[in-house]
């Protein structure tokens, strides 16, 4: 029987700490679920940037953020939103806003570091979330990201299985090859700002492959993937409340991401005995 495993990243194979910056009340709000804050509202967008963290912070904190995109040709990519919003009309509110400074990025980056700088594989992936209806950046945001134990185990023995793993994630390309590196799953099986849409797609073009598509998530922007996936887990390893939705979706609810391990031994197994 042929089964293969679909891994969101942050939350799900990585313990993350996630901050925000209110641009409007020039407040941090640290340990804050992204996704649940963009979701909250339709009119949000929440969009990754591929910026590195060491030029960002020599950078001077009173420039403009737009300023800075602009001038470094920073493109971005969409990580979830709630309604169906042009690249270009997203791209225009960003790259003209007047209120965000490079400044309240670097207070991010700096509470994401201050917390996770001691862990031995860390990735930050640092954005914002657009407003629409209010015209620009709402919030800045960083999150740092860290193996959970046991995620790097349980890859290992998913593949000695002969079970592929992929990674589906809003985070950027460059951030999720560098963790998937450490934890042996193929680059070219790595997808990168990956909309809760395009999650969904890559768990439906994948069952066309397989007799059997599993996915595991933690978040809202899972939703989609888990109800186009033969098997949805639920992990909950990641501390914070989730909506009902997701664990009504939910064929396992596990607490440790190596709990996936004897889910698809058991599943392969009662399969094989099926056909004999």
């Amino acid at each position: 029987m042929s089964v293969a495993v679909v891994f969101d990243s942050a939350g799900t194979l990585l313990n993350t700490y996630r901050v925000a910056k209110d641009i409007c009340h020039k407040k941090l709000l640290p340990g804050i679920e992204t996704t649940t804050l963009t979701y909250s509202s339709p009119d949000r967008v929440l969009i990754v940037l591929p910026v590195h963290s060491k030029d960002l912070m020599a950078t001077p904190p009173d420039t403009l953020l737009s300023e800075y995109l602009v001038s470094h040709e920073i493109s971005f990519g969409v990580s979830c939103t709630r309604k169906v919003t042009t690249a270009e009309d997203i791209g225009d509110l960003l790259y003209t806003d007047r209120r965000c400074r490079v400044g309240d990025l670097q207070e991010c980056i700096r509470n994401v570091w201050s917390v996770c700088h001691g862990e031995e594989m860390v990735t930050l992936n640092s954005g914002a979330i657009i407003n629409m209806a209010q015209g620009g950046i709402e919030f800045t945001i960083t999150a740092g990201g860290w193996p959970f134990e046991g995620a790097k185990e349980a890859i290992s023995a998913l593949h000695r299985m002969g079970v592929p793993t992929y990674i589906a994630s809003g985070d950027r390309v460059t951030k999720l090859e560098k963790m998937a590196d450490h934890l042996g799953i193929p680059r070219d099986r790595v997808y990168g700002v990956a909309t809760p849409t395009v999650k969904a797609q890559i768990v439906t073009d994948l069952r066309q492959e397989y007799e059997r598509v599993l996915m595991v998530g933690d978040g809202i922007n899972d939703l989609c993937a888990m109800q186009n996936a033969d098997i949805a887990i639920l992990t909950i390893q990641q501390p914070g409340e989730r909506p009902e939705e997701l664990y009504r979706e939910a064929d396992f609810v596990v607490r440790n991401v190596s709990e996936v391990v004897p889910i698809v031994r058991d599943l392969t197994a009662s399969q094989n005995h099926l056909r004999s």
